[in-house]
């Protein structure tokens, strides 16, 4: 709970440098990492084993103050109003997804399954990287595949997609980006892939999988797991956000004052809307 945020700064620290009071500011996640772990050495600190993240070891932001270490704060472009910026997260986990975790090149044909904030994010991501991109859903899911058609300009299926996967040549589709939070959809994954294609996933399924592997290694296809984001990816999507070539506003389904959370938690898990932002009274 409250890992995605913005706000402007009210204090700071008494070592704090290179920031002022008033400051427009996103946070990112890695509240806590250890500056010794070789995986933060790396500047992978999301892969740290030791992280602790806000609402995750470590208070979150839905309240009017959080404390924030000034290395993962980033500034807000002006032209970007908080309800907009505060989904600066979701967006780095379909960059990391999408651009460094998956090989999409112009012209591939994709298929995003899962749409949810992630799955709907990952479409528009892939769209940007020049594929046709197809976002797959069941029928309760018929309100957010069309922002993601009337948006994004995705391809919309529900139910089976193998015929838009072999559209082409039979064979399958380059790439799946698997954003369902369910195990299973990794096998359909599995089949919807051409040989020698890739699948990112980054939706979380605790399933146990129940299914032979067999067919991943038969047609030689590379399934990549995806989790998390780093600065370099924070800096680039703020940059996509403000300069209009990504727009979150059409999965933003209202702005509801922090004290009324529980119908804007509802109007998200009935479905209604893609997004609900929280704002401070």
């Amino acid at each position: 709970m409250g890992h995605e945020f913005g706000g402007h700064i009210a204090a700071l620290g008494k070592d704090v440098t290179g920031w002022a009071e008033g400051d427009r500011v996103v946070s990112e996640t890695a509240a806590i990492i250890s500056k010794d772990n070789p995986m933060t050495r790396r500047g992978l600190y999301n892969l740290d084993s030791t992280r602790k993240g806000f609402g995750y070891g470590v208070d979150g932001a839905m309240t009017r103050f959080v404390r924030v270490p000034s290395r993962i704060l980033h500034h807000v472009p002006d032209q970007v109003p908080f309800e907009q910026a505060c989904l600066t997260e979701p967006c780095c986990v379909a960059y990391n997804a999408v651009v460094k975790n998956a090989r999409i090149e112009p012209g591939d044909r994709i298929i995003v399954l899962g749409p949810g904030t992630i799955g709907i994010l990952c479409a528009a991501m892939a769209r940007l990287c020049g594929a046709e991109v197809a976002l797959v859903g069941l029928e309760q899911d018929s309100h957010r595949l069309k922002i993601a058609s009337d948006a994004y300009g995705c391809e919309t299926i529900i139910g089976d997609a193998a015929e838009w996967a072999r559209q082409r040549d039979g064979l399958g589709c380059d790439g799946v980006i698997d954003a369902a939070g369910a195990s299973a959809t990794l096998k359909i994954a599995i089949d919807l892939v051409r040989p020698a294609g890739w699948i990112s996933k980054v939706g979380w399924g605790p399933q146990p999988l129940g299914f032979n592997l067999d067919p991943l290694v038969q047609k030689n296809v590379t399934l990549q797991g995806s989790f998390s984001h780093n600065w370099p990816i924070w800096e680039r999507v703020l940059a996509l956000l403000g300069s209009g070539t990504l727009d979150v506003r059409p999965i933003i389904g209202g702005v509801w004052p922090i004290d009324q959370w529980h119908d804007a938690f509802h109007q998200m898990h009935s479905g209604a809307v893609v997004k609900s932002v929280l704002k401070p009274v």
